[in-house]
């Protein structure tokens, strides 16, 4: 069973800390956020049905999120495929 840290250039942070990440099990609002350059920390593969993406919280973070949802962002369309085919290479390797 893996823990609830997940490893980071400054130490280990803890997943249920909300003051210092973001976290999601949407892979689109996953992309959206790395084409905005928000900081994935690491993909919680735990439960083999789905996996939870977890986000460095940052400032604006929740914003651009609710724009994703909203169908009010507007992304690159390459970087957002170069982005989706990255996390999914992270979701099915391993």
């Amino acid at each position: 069973m893996k823990s609830n840290k997940a490893k980071a250039s400054s130490g280990a942070i803890p997943l249920d800390d909300t003051t210092l990440v973001w976290t999601t099990y949407d892979l689109g609002v996953s992309t959206a956020l790395l084409c905005a350059g928000f900081e994935l920390i690491t993909v919680e593969k735990s439960n083999p049905r789905k996996a939870l993406f977890v986000f460095k919280k940052e400032s604006g973070i929740e914003e651009i999120a609710n724009k994703y949802f909203a169908d009010r962002l507007n992304v690159k369309a390459r970087s957002f495929f170069d982005h989706l085919k990255a996390l999914k290479n992270k979701l099915y390797s391993e």
